[in-house]
């Protein structure tokens, strides 16, 4: 990953085994207070294409949150070739949320 003197290009390299990627979310659903917590978050094609789409985006970044309940969130911002955030932009949250919405079982879910 770059540093600090380095720039994003949009083409870095995130990609990990279908194996890591389930020990990963294994590990966290094995984590959880109750089987209500969310595991996992579905955002749509339309909209992630319109953050990725601004002037100047070469990236996603994602923040962790708490909503007033306390309930767990995600907050999904653009972010340029420096590795600032796009704030002034498109930003998402509201996914739909898994438990509730998920996918059929699957290693990275069950």
């Amino acid at each position: 990953f770059p540093s600090h003197d380095m720039k994003f290009t949009g083409n870095e390299d995130h990609s990990i085994s279908l194996s890591d990627a389930a020990e990963l979310t294994a590990n966290y659903r094995e984590t959880l207070i109750s089987s209500t917590e969310a595991i996992a978050e579905f955002f749509g094609k339309d909209a992630l294409l319109n953050l990725l789409n601004q002037t100047a985006c070469v990236g996603v970044r994602i923040y962790y949150g708490l909503d007033s309940t306390g309930a767990k969130k995600i907050v999904l911002v653009g972010a340029d070739a420096d590795g600032n955030d796009l704030y002034e932009g498109a930003l998402m949250e509201r996914g739909a949320i898994c438990p509730i919405l998920c996918s059929a079982d699957n290693p990275l879910n069950s």
